[in-house]
């Protein structure tokens, strides 16, 4: 089991906004921020549900080749939200969303899109709808 996954973005102020907005469908909020006095890094700012972050961004030079992450969601509408809400602030679309039964499972539903730095960003659900 994962316990938690950084990225490194370009644009600090940029890709918070935009995680802060395309995660919250999920229940994802901003749970801790750093900045240089705090860590190693210049800023860093972690997301998550409850009170554990687990998905970080941190300002820096930025993964290459780009990083590809993928969320559970509980519902379709919530993988429809996430889609409308990183595309509104932003994101590439990189796959709209749909049942995708080729991919790993019959009812995998989800879409992709691709963040201010072109880290792929999914979000999935197994659920019938």
């Amino acid at each position: 089991m994962l316990d938690h996954i950084g990225i490194n973005v370009s644009n600090f102020q940029q890709s918070k906004n935009f995680y802060a907005v395309a995660l919250a469908p999920l229940g994802y909020e901003l749970r801790k921020e750093y900045d240089a006095t705090e860590t190693i890094f210049k800023y860093a700012a972690g997301f998550g549900i409850d009170e554990k972050a687990d998905f970080w961004i941190v300002d820096g030079q930025v993964n290459t080749p780009r990083i590809h992450v993928a969320f559970t969601a509980d519902s379709w509408q919530m993988v429809n939200a996430f889609y409308e809400a990183a595309i509104a602030m932003g994101g590439t679309d990189n796959g709209a969303p749909s049942l995708r039964p080729h991919h790993y499972y019959p009812n995998y539903y989800g879409a992709l899109v691709l963040d201010p730095d072109g880290h792929n960003i999914e979000v999935v659900c197994y659920a019938l709808s």
